[in-house]
C-alpha cells in the first residue's frame, strides 16, 4: 500500500511541474485524452 502511495504522489508532484508551462501541459491533457479513450473502447469491446 506504501509504495502505492508513493506512487501516486510522485505522479502528482511530476503532474504539478509539467502542468506550469502550457506547451506540457497540452501534451499532458493529449495524452490522458487518448488513454482515457482507449480504456473506454476496450470496455465496451
Amino acid at each position: 500500500m506504501n509504495t502505492k502511495k508513493t506512487l501516486f504522489t510522485t505522479a502528482a508532484l511530476g503532474a504539478a511541474y509539467l502542468l506550469r508551462n502550457k506547451d506540457a501541459r497540452d501534451k499532458v491533457m493529449n495524452g490522458i485524452q487518448s488513454f482515457a479513450s482507449q480504456v473506454r473502447a476496450k470496455k465496451n469491446s
